[in-house]
């Protein structure tokens, strides 16, 4: 504890060697083509600045697909980037969930890192994500490295990582906003949020809650969460912000169709909270930040007919918490490096509760780890970058590692960038992995060491007519070593891969009133993976007519894709069509809009779980009110 508080002294003093004002900080005015982002530095850059693959998907698009859920936005827009679903809404938990994140194939056990303003988040004791407490409504951009992200964000940012960034109340006064919709499948989404801004003090909150009957008997689901997030000015230099949310959520799992189950039903409850302290200063900027993201899960893993119900409740409480400290200096123009601290422990307890009131032990551990990291960034004459950092990280399970990055950006004229990077990634071992066992299937093994990823990148960006068209093609060979599988039910650490591949972005507004944004990629591994399309592609037309109507379009096309609970021959291919119409009265800050959308308009049949069948054409209409 004493060490906690000399490095915060020490940061916070040293944070005062310069002053600047905070609102000088310059906004980019054209951010839907050349986007500020923060993290893959930890600082404000200008994407074009840095040499890795990074995708940006803003507060309009995301508002405009009136999607409760966020992972089903991202799965569009991102190229590469794919995400598992098995039903109209809902992800779930444990056997056959879905929302698995995968990014050039790789992403199967957690190997995507998911975070909310930088902070990681995962469950504790199992180690995946839980897709189902990313709410659209609490976002206010979306930030995809396409690659490892180890050197900032450490374990589980080996295949990508996808920072989630929190909506905040930034113009003065008060904005309410109300949404209902009604569905198929008898599928209900209600939200209110509300966000407001006087002087010093900021904050903003929101309830959402959804509900629908499934497409199939026994498949229901309903969830509510809620989020706030306040934040107070202390003067131009520092701030600081306080954020919570949770999550409460029931999930019914019918099984495959082909082998259905009884009462597998996931009773779900997690939760998250924040607390950072950023400065602004002319020479330096940096923050400190503590989180704490906790669940309990409660899960009758059911039965299948003619045995009998269970006797016995499986249960978890876990927690992932830690401290973050960075700061950025710039000494000289165009050189900055940043430097951090990382504190994180994640673990906690397991055990099956039976019905006459005995509790079987399963688990009770945690982990804890250690890093620094040194990022270093020098611009060269306007036409040149040169970025380069290392990691080094203990953990108290398998020990110490280095994790290398290295890159340059060249502009050699107006609007073109090119970018070469090598960076590498690493997933440590679960409590689950390195502790549970589930014999004969998995084994647990106690001396596994992380899996990890060398990525190598290169891409080309250019702007053409007068900034109107934008078109970035990336190209990337990626090594996986010691991933870790079942041998003889034993986990151990033995296989390799190989994934190499193209994507492509490309946005154009040729009217004020009509843009098209779309992205394409093609993937070849060396073995089959799971839920990862040898092609992918989307493409989405925009139009607004009068400021009052606006049509969108929008076409998804997977190509070969293996099914998740597959074998090698269950490759599909499938495109959707979905469409969506809305009709504003009034205006956006001080009215009501209308809208009707529908998914999967031309009825294809597909499924990405085995056994687990996709909706045909879905309907929605709702009402969203701003006031």
């Amino acid at each position: 504890m004493k060490k906690c508080v000399f490095l915060f002294m020490v940061w916070f003093v040293c944070t005062g060697l310069y002053a600047k004002e905070w609102d000088d900080v310059p906004v980019d005015t054209t951010v839907r083509l050349d986007p500020v982002v923060v993290t893959a530095t930890k600082v404000q850059v200008n994407r074009n600045s840095i040499p890795l693959s990074i995708s940006v998907v803003n507060r309009y698009e995301i508002e405009a697909s009136s999607e409760s859920a966020l992972l089903p936005v991202l799965s569009q827009r991102v190229p590469g980037l794919f995400v598992t679903r098995k039903g109209i809404t809902g992800f779930g938990v444990n056997t056959n969930s879905a929302g698995t994140v995968n990014i050039r194939g790789i992403g199967q056990g957690n190997k995507v890192l998911m975070l909310f303003d930088g902070q990681p988040q995962w469950a504790g004791v199992f180690g995946h994500s839980l897709p189902d407490t990313y709410v659209a409504s609490d976002v206010e951009r979306v930030e995809v490295i396409r690659g490892p992200g180890s050197l900032l964000y450490g374990s589980n940012a080996m295949g990508g990582v996808v920072n989630i960034i929190t909506r905040q109340q930034h113009e003065d006064g008060r904005r309410t906003q109300a949404r209902i919709m009604y569905g198929s499948y008898n599928t209900q989404k209600y939200m209110v949020n509300n966000g407001y801004n006087s002087g010093k003090f900021s904050s903003f909150v929101s309830v959402n809650h959804d509900r629908t009957d499934g497409m199939r008997e026994h498949s229901d689901f309903h969830i509510t969460n809620g989020f706030a997030n306040i934040g107070y000015k202390i003067n131009n230099h520092y701030k600081v912000r306080g954020d919570v949310s949770l999550a409460k959520y029931k999930n019914q799992n019918p099984g495959p169709v082909d082998n259905l189950i009884q009462d597998n039903i996931m009773d779900v409850l997690r939760g998250t909270a924040s607390v950072s302290l950023t400065n602004m200063h002319e020479k330096t900027s940096g923050a400190v930040q503590a989180f704490y993201n906790w669940g309990h899960h409660e899960i009758n893993d059911g039965y299948r007919p003619p045995a009998s119900p269970r006797t016995f409740r499986f249960n978890s409480d876990d927690h992932n918490t830690g401290i973050l400290l960075y700061q950025t200096f710039r000494l000289f123009d165009g050189n900055s490096f940043t430097t951090g601290i990382d504190y994180k422990n994640w673990g906690g307890h397991a055990w099956n509760d039976t019905i006459n009131g005995q509790t079987g032990e399963i688990i009770d551990r945690s982990v804890s780890e250690v890093a620094g990291y040194l990022v270093a960034q020098q611009d060269l004459f306007d036409k040149l970058s040169l970025n380069v950092g290392v990691r080094y990280e203990y953990n108290d399970a398998y020990g110490s590692r280095w994790t290398p990055q290295a890159g340059l950006t060249v502009r050699p004229f107006t609007g073109n960038t090119v970018k070469l990077s090598y960076s590498e990634g690493y997933r440590s071992p679960n409590i689950r992995e390195l502790y549970i066992s589930y014999p004969p299937y998995s084994i647990a093994n106690p001396d596994l060491k992380p899996e990890s990823m060398k990525t190598y990148e290169l891409s080309v960006g250019q702007y053409l007519l007068n900034r109107t068209f934008f078109v970035e093609i990336t190209g990337f060979y990626l090594e996986a070593k010691d991933l870790i599988t079942g041998i003889q039910g034993t986990l151990t650490n033995v296989n390799k891969l190989y994934n190499k591949g193209i994507e492509a972005e490309v946005s154009c507004y040729p009217l004020k009133n009509l843009w098209f944004t779309a992205n394409f990629s093609q993937l070849h591994t060396n073995v089959a993976l799971e839920a990862a399309p040898k092609r992918k592609f989307f493409i989405e037309g925009t139009y607004v007519l009068s400021r009052r109507l606006t049509l969108n379009v929008d076409v998804e096309s997977i190509g070969r894709l293996q099914k998740v609970g597959g074998t090698e021959d269950d490759k599909i291919c499938y495109t959707l069509l979905n469409g969506k119409a809305s009709y504003l009265f009034g205006t956006e800050n001080r009215g009501l809009t209308l809208f009707v959308k529908g998914e999967n308009l031309t009825g294809k049949s597909y499924e990405i779980l085995k056994g687990f069948p996709m909706p045909e054409t879905t309907l929605l209409g709702g009402i969203n009110v701003t006031f």
